[in-house]
């Protein structure tokens, strides 16, 4: 690794399956650029590993962000969310849609 610059790997959606695993793909990378940084900077502060475990964090999050399955996990969380609200409206105003012609179930 002399001589080489630390580039950090990119995460596979199976690192985002799972808290554990979540947390194995950080700490390794953390770990990889900590042993990469040892020949210049040797013991690495803590503040130092804090800050290196911090960006790796965000750079974790942000890759989940933009994976798809993370997008579609949300959509159905949203489904769910979303569809449990529009019940409550209904059940508080059925009386009201009922008068305006909302029928109870679709023909």
């Amino acid at each position: 690794m002399a001589g080489e610059k630390w580039s950090p790997r990119p995460y596979s959606n199976e690192e985002f399956l799972s808290f554990d695993r979540l947390k194995r793909a950080v700490t390794s990378r953390v770990l990889d650029l900590a042993e990469q940084m040892m020949g210049e900077e040797f013991p690495l502060s803590p503040e130092r590993i804090n800050e290196l475990t911090s960006e790796e964090w965000l750079r974790a999050k942000e890759a989940l962000r933009s994976s798809p399955g993370a997008r579609e996990a949300f959509r159905k969380y949203l489904e769910g969310t979303v569809g449990a609200k529009v019940d409550n409206l209904i059940k508080t105003e059925k009386s009201e849609l009922g008068a305006m012609g909302v029928a109870e179930k679709s023909l």
